[in-house]
């Protein structure tokens, strides 16, 4: 259960019902998701966090599936449920087949391990890694 109700069309504020109705011409639907939909509560901060999402996930050097990718991999490592159900949808949406799925998760499982076998040890950082 979300901490402040999820906001309705109705209920939200003018400035949020023009940035849920920013979300669903980019993303092509009619739906708003709940994070936004809590977020709404503060417009100025809705907006915010959606402009700064649009310009991040954009396509550039890194590719729109390789940055989901990247955002269930994080939010596996921060705990956050909800982002990892979001941005696994993302991502098939994207062209995530099962077997990228389970590679990813291979990984999230193995960098967790070393990370924390590394930082128990309180292994060096060998010099050839640091940047000059």
């Amino acid at each position: 259960m979300a901490t402040v109700p999820l906001l309705t069309d109705e209920e939200a504020p003018a400035e949020s019902r023009a940035v849920f109705d920013a979300i669903r011409a980019a993303r092509g639907t009619d739906h708003v998701n709940n994070f936004w939909r809590v977020l709404a509560h503060d417009p100025a901060a809705l907006r915010a966090t959606w402009e700064r999402l649009q310009a991040v996930m954009a396509p550039g050097a890194l590719d729109p599936l390789v940055k989901e990718l990247i955002y269930v991999a994080v939010s596996a490592a921060n705990g956050c449920g909800y982002c990892v159900h979001s941005h696994s949808a993302a991502a098939r949406a994207k062209g995530m087949t099962p077997e990228m799925h389970s590679e990813l998760l291979a990984v999230i499982a193995m960098a967790s391990q070393t990370n924390a076998l590394a930082t128990a040890l309180q292994v060096p950082t060998d010099p050839l890694f640091l940047e000059d």
